[in-house]
């Protein structure tokens, strides 16, 4: 969350709005993105600012 610069809370109200990247769930319960999914995320919210 560091990289996308977003409070843990705020990524976890987005995730629950629908608005985060797709998420997997670890076996031990730890909730990962993966790299292609989160580019892909935040290449179509970066397009959406500057619209």
């Amino acid at each position: 969350m560091d990289e996308i610069g977003m409070s843990r809370s705020a990524f976890y109200r987005m995730r629950a709005r629908g608005k985060a990247p797709r998420c997997v769930r670890l076996p031990n319960g730890q909730i990962r993105v993966r790299r292609s999914d989160l580019d892909t995320w935040w290449a179509s919210n970066c397009q959406d600012l500057s619209d």
